[in-house]
């Protein structure tokens, strides 16, 4: 569940993050392409473009203007000035404004400047701003060369306005040291008289083509100066070459042309994210499937290999950043490889078990078998040749031969029974002191049993639990034999009943050899025979693993202390009468009472 909700909320996140980021991007795109396309229509109508981008961004507070700081360093790089005039006709800002420029205004000298767009010796754009409560008037001046020259050569050589018959000539000759050529048009558009190389044959002009020119002037080939005849109607026009000519470019192709760079750039950081991120994540996807390969190969020891952990881990042993997504699945990888390795451990010693088991059945089987089989033929041979204490002989040892074999028998079955628990009907509460003195006091009895000496502790009242007689008293005969049988004579065996928080505890504990490491790990196992090297012991090796069962068919826990020299103590815990289950059992040193 972990994994799966940062799953979804890492690539929640992601995605959200994704969009917010290529939204900031086309935003800051956008703005950088308009900013640029504002740019080009400064350039294209300059100086008509920067006054309309002035006014545009210009705030005014309280009969105060604010004027950004790049505009004032155009204004000046520009050779223009900037006049700020409001309702009253007070200038109340000024910029790079030169000294014979007047500080106030009449309405006289505004509807002239409106007309002519001349100041004196300037030429003047204007344009009002109509957003606050009162209209301000932004007035922007320059000095136009051309418009100068003009106006000096209509005062020179104009008559009945057109250009003086006499000094044609003379201002052809100027015209071409300037570069450039004088149209003059009737009230009509059309062309009365042409001077100048680059004329052309141009005989008219379009009724907007000359406002055009005017407010668009870098959108043409050419920049013009206008002077307009009162008295015959007609207009002056010179032309003179642009420096940069941008060339006329409508609107919607510079559109399509931003349009066009906002997707590409869009595209290929989305492609760029996308290769990111399929590189990111497909690198894990990458070690699992070797992972899987190697596990499949049945190399669990192995789960990575030397070059696979440095790209995984850094020096520290912590994970790099772009694995920690995956760390519940390394992890859980590294679980599944240890439990697949200790279950492939687990299943060589079970069946090394399984075979010193086997071998030692079939040890056990064919020593008595041999027996019947020798007698057997003997009887077979010569039966009327035996006396009648020799024949009895002969049955008992066949009879006692056949009993072991059915005993052994007997446990090989009873360890598979016993896997499944005793049903609850077969269990009834028993006063364990009594169920284990009677067991004990039978061994104490037995004079074939002289080799061993038996101690019995255990309370006067009586201590209750759910068990069965038949089955427990199974599990005392094989606690209590298996410490005769593998300890040397003499030894002494203490049994104990002890009322425990829950339940009762019985305890076998003996100062004989004791067990190493290897013996007391693989004591309960049904395979295992726990003899010594040195000597041989009869037995199928089932007798503490049918011990084991039982203690666990009756809800409880076994556990085992033990040291080489030192002695065994078995300790099992069983829950008390209504309870059901056990606690661990205390199987250290403090239930031999040491």
């Amino acid at each position: 569940m972990r994994l799966r909700r940062r799953l979804a909320f890492h690539f929640t996140y992601q995605l959200i993050a994704f969009s917010a980021f290529m939204f900031c991007f086309i935003i800051v795109l956008m703005f950088f392409l308009i900013s640029h396309i504002s740019n080009e229509e400064i350039k294209r109508n300059f100086p008509a473009g920067v006054l309309d981008s002035i006014v545009g961004e210009t705030v005014a507070e309280k009969g105060s203007v604010q004027l950004e700081e790049h505009w004032k360093v155009l204004l000046q790089e520009s050779g223009m000035w900037l006049q700020v005039v409001d309702m009253e006709g007070n200038v109340i800002h000024a910029t790079n404004t030169p000294s014979d420029v007047p500080s106030e205004y009449s309405v006289s000298t505004l509807l002239a400047i409106k007309e002519e767009r001349r100041l004196g010796k300037y030429t003047m754009d204007w344009q009002m701003d109509l957003f606050y409560k009162e209209p301000l008037l932004f007035l922007a001046g320059r000095v136009d060369a051309g418009s100068d020259q003009l106006l000096d050569w209509v005062a020179a050589y104009e008559k009945d306005g057109l250009v003086d018959p006499e000094f044609e000539r003379e201002l052809q000759g100027k015209l071409g040291g300037a570069g450039g050529y004088l149209h003059i048009i009737d009230g009509e558009g059309r062309i009365v008289q042409s001077l100048g190389e680059g004329a052309g044959d141009k005989s008219e002009y379009h009724p907007l083509e000359i406002i055009a020119m005017q407010e668009q002037p870098g959108t043409y080939s050419t920049h013009i100066a206008v002077f307009r005849d009162k008295n015959s109607g007609n207009t002056w026009i010179y032309h003179t070459p642009q420096d940069e000519a941008l060339g006329k470019r409508p609107m919607m192709n510079e559109l399509i042309r931003v349009a066009l760079w906002a997707m590409m750039s869009v595209l290929l950081l989305s492609l760029a994210i996308a290769i990111w991120h399929g590189y990111r994540y497909s690198r894990p996807l990458l070690l699992f499937t070797g992972w899987f390969e190697r596990m499949g190969s049945g190399a669990y020891e192995e789960v990575l290999t030397p070059k696979d952990r440095k790209r995984v881990f850094r020096k520290n042993g912590k994970l790099r950043m772009r694995y920690k997504l995956y760390k519940e699945v390394i992890h859980s990888f590294y679980r599944m490889a240890e439990q697949l390795a200790e279950a492939e451990r687990e299943r060589e010693r079970l069946e090394r078990n399984r075979e010193e088991w086997m071998s030692g059945i079939s040890h056990d089987l064919r020593t008595p078998l041999s027996s019947i089989q020798g007698y057997g033929y003997m009887l077979e041979s010569a039966p009327n040749d035996w006396s009648a204490e020799e024949l009895r002989e002969m049955g008992t040892v066949i009879r006692e031969k056949g009993d072991y074999m059915l005993e052994l028998i007997d446990d090989f079955s009873l360890v598979f029974r016993l896997k499944s628990t005793i049903r609850p009907q077969e269990l009834i509460p028993l006063d364990l002191n009594e169920l284990v003195r009677r067991c004990v006091l039978k061994y104490v009895n037995d004079a074939t049993l002289n080799e061993a000496t038996f101690t019995y502790i255990g309370g006067e009242t009586p201590l209750l639990v759910n068990g069965n007689a038949k089955w427990l008293q199974r599990l005392m005969d094989n606690l209590i034999i298996n410490a005769v049988k593998h300890n040397p004579e003499g030894v002494k065996i203490e049994v104990r009943v002890e009322s425990r928080p829950g339940g009762a505890a019985i305890i076998v504990a003996d100062q004989g050899n004791g067990m190493d490491e290897e013996t007391k790990a693989n004591l309960f196992e049904r395979y295992y025979r726990g003899t010594n090297t040195e000597e041989s012991v009869d037995g199928s090796g089932l007798g503490m693993s049918i011990a084991k069962a039982i203690v666990e068919a009756h809800a409880g826990k076994v556990g085992i202390w033990s040291e080489l020299g030192r002695g065994t103590t078995i300790t099992v815990l069983l829950p008390e009468a209504g309870q059901g289950d056990g606690d661990e059992p205390d199987t250290g040193k403090d239930s031999r009472g040491k």
